[in-house]
């Protein structure tokens, strides 16, 4: 038996060739599922979001505010190639590593679906990635934007009625899965003995009982509604003078609606997206290992509301504003959410049906009257609709339609008003020539400015031997004299040539008697005390 071993052993060494029972092959048999269970253990989480709404660009920012820690404001290093972002057509797809606070150890893999549009021929797109698998570990994102939030009700409506006709189409086993997460988010946070990370206590098993309107209509799938660019505010108070009571009226009806799903709500913005990232997280149940963050809740600063999930209630809602009819809102969002039974058919895959969902839209709002939709719009209306726009198109209800013309024929309509007008200018000069040649004491604008000038600034002098000279009335009396002799009867009427050195004689002797009459006047003047 010895010598069996030891050829065996030899064999094995020599030929490479392992036998049944040998040691090598018991050693590969104890390694591989010990490196099997390291691979497993060091898988990341998968997570999913599903970002509705917005636009490529807005859904970018999101994106960008979603890897941003609001600690340090600053995006953490990407590690190796950027993963693209494809979200301009249709269902668009990225992803992102979420790092730990030390951006050392990766936590979770987060797989974001993108779709800007509630068109019901795209929402079959999604319905593969809503499974058994996945449906416990995915959050549903609404973007709203603060440039339009007179749109923010009838967006919202458009977006679960498309929610809730996907989960009905869904297969048993995922609806199974929704169930159990009804459950479990409706009792997460709910604990009487305090909050998450804090010392067990006896309580922590008692759960707060569910107040009125709260998780009246659950999806099954967490939501949480973003409302980008709240820097606008602030436009909105000057541009358009809105006041308190119309932020405060959005806030109280979007926290109502927001109640009946148990979905959370945040405003932000670029330079600032607060607690967005930690509201995610937290939500998708990831956790960081260095540091637990905990979310705050904020109703007051208008442009930095977070609404955590499960910590809403009617009697906050009521204290921001008195007046609301908080229970009027929450019982016309249940009629209004009810899906058209033309979506259903086209979540079905029946493309056909798309056009008569959409149109028949306001229609059902019309014959059941008043809608919640509706009762917002009144209050909070949409500039743009407020002209008369006759030549409004049909499909175009949110902006306006111009017809331009060609350009050449502008060009041409421009040249001929410029000749037009050079035409006038021209006539108009010729006026004023003529008038002023037939008419000396016609005076123009200029004239009239020149002497509005001559009064503000006052007479023009200057300094000759120490004397102060009136350079105006000194022209006007050359001016009076040469006057006098034209029309004098006894020169004739073409004077002489007169030697110029007669003429200096004149002026030296006119200016020698200025001097003469100013140093007498100046003697013969009274002095004062």
């Amino acid at each position: 038996m010895a010598s069996g071993r030891r050829t065996s052993n030899f064999l094995s060494r020599t030929s490479g060739i392992h036998r049944p029972g040998s040691r090598d092959q018991e050693k590969e048999e104890i390694w591989k599922p010990m490196l099997d269970n390291i691979s497993s253990g060091k898988r990341l989480p998968e997570k999913s979001l599903l970002v509705l709404g917005g636009t490529p660009d807005s859904q970018r920012e999101f994106l960008d505010s979603v890897s941003t820690d609001a600690s340090n404001s600053r995006r953490p290093q990407d590690r190796g190639r950027k993963p693209p972002v494809a979200n301009q057509f249709a269902l668009g797809y990225t992803y992102q590593d979420v790092l730990d606070t030390d951006h050392e150890d990766t936590l979770a893999r987060l797989s974001l679906y993108l779709l800007a549009q509630p068109s019901p021929s795209f929402t079959p797109l999604i319905k593969p990635y809503l499974n058994p698998r996945t449906l416990p570990h995915m959050l549903v994102v609404i973007l709203l934007d603060w440039n339009h939030p007179w749109l923010w009700i009838r967006q919202l409506r458009d977006w679960i009625r498309v929610l809730r006709s996907l989960i009905l189409s869904l297969d048993d086993a995922s609806k199974e899965v929704l169930e159990e997460n009804i459950t479990t988010l409706q009792d997460k946070g709910r604990n009487i003995g305090g909050s998450e990370g804090s010392t067990s206590t006896a309580l922590d098993n008692v759960k707060v009982p569910l107040g009125p309107g709260e998780w009246d209509e659950p999806l099954g799938i967490p939501l949480c509604v973003v409302c980008q660019n709240a820097d606008k505010i602030e436009a909105l108070e000057k541009e358009r003078g809105w006041k308190e009571e119309e932020f405060d009226f959005i806030l109280q009806y979007m926290r109502t609606i927001l109640l009946k799903h148990g979905a959370s709500l945040v405003y932000t913005m670029p330079s600032a997206p607060g607690s967005l990232q930690t509201l995610i997280h937290s939500t998708l149940g990831i956790k960081s290992l260095l540091k637990q963050k905990q979310l705050k809740h904020n109703v007051t600063d208008r442009d930095r509301v977070l609404v955590p999930p499960n910590w809403d209630s009617w009697a906050k809602i009521r204290i921001l504003r008195e007046g609301f009819d908080i229970e009027g809102v929450s019982q016309k969002w249940s009629i209004d959410i009810d899906i058209p039974r033309q979506l259903k058919a086209a979540t079905n895959g029946d493309s056909a049906a798309e056009d008569e969902a959409v149109t028949n839209g306001h229609s059902e709002e019309e014959q059941d009257g008043p809608s919640a939709t509706s009762i917002y719009e009144e209050t909070i209306r949409n500039p743009e609709q407020e002209f008369a726009l006759s030549s409004l198109h049909n499909k175009q209800a949110n902006g306006l339609e111009v017809a331009s013309k060609d350009t050449q024929s502008f060009l041409g309509e421009q040249m001929q008003i410029l000749e037009q007008l050079r035409r006038e200018d021209e006539n108009e000069q010729r006026a004023k020539n003529a008038k002023k040649k037939d008419d000396p004491t016609y005076r123009t604008f200029s004239d009239d400015a020149s002497g509005v000038v001559e009064e503000h600034i006052g007479p023009v002098q200057f300094n000759m031997g120490g004397i102060q000279v009136n350079a105006d009335e000194m022209v006007k009396r050359l001016q009076d004299r040469e006057a006098n002799r034209s029309t004098s009867p006894e020169r004739p009427s073409t004077p002489p040539p007169q030697d110029p050195k007669m003429d200096n004689d004149k002026l030296a002797s006119f200016f020698a008697g200025l001097i003469n009459n100013r140093t007498n006047s100046a003697n013969n003047s009274p002095r004062g005390a």
